[in-house]
């Protein structure tokens, strides 16, 4: 699969961006086909790229308990939600800004999947080495981690709430 400027202009990190700009980031873009039922990226792996669904559907699910005693003992996974290339995901972007780098999710191909990696240094490389580009892109990156911890805390709310309805009877 090939994707062109203008397709990769639609994804939200690229919003209200020129295509000269876009096209710095087009180049450091390699494409892969995941087959349906693998895993995209794994919850606790090291993170080092931005992907890009670029055609497919996937699953995100994240394990259900906390870490204790430095390894898991219940691995149960719930999908918190699925994805699909129409509403132009990109992923990965929580580790490249945590302190620890790994993965927050697993993600798994529903059907067969395109995909697009934009390593971290290449993502970095391009901000640091042209300041306006990295201002406007970081800024967008920005709004869609803030989108997310927002929907995040709507959704805590929403099940605490239940929980304490649960309890007081």
């Amino acid at each position: 699969m090939k994707i062109t400027i203008e397709k990769l202009k639609t994804y939200r990190i690229f919003d209200n961006l020129e295509n000269k700009i876009v096209e710095k980031f087009h180049k450091k873009l390699k494409l892969k086909t995941i087959p349906k039922d693998r895993t995209i990226i794994k919850e606790g792996e090291e993170g080092d790229s931005l992907i890009f669904l670029l055609d497919g559907e996937a699953s995100i699910s994240q394990v259900l308990t906390l870490m204790t005693n430095r390894h898991r003992e219940d691995n149960r996974e719930k999908e918190v939600k699925k994805i699909s290339a129409k509403d132009y995901p990109v992923f990965g972007e929580i580790s490249l800004f945590s302190d620890n780098e790994k993965r927050s999710a697993t993600i798994t191909a529903l059907t067969d999947c395109h995909i697009g990696i934009l390593m971290e240094n290449d993502f970095f490389a391009i901000c640091e080495s042209h300041p306006d580009i990295g201002y406007k892109v970081l800024g967008n990156l920005s709004r869609i981690i803030s989108n997310h911890l927002i929907k995040a805390n709507k959704d805590i709310l929403k099940l605490t709430t239940a929980f304490s309805l649960i309890l007081e009877k």
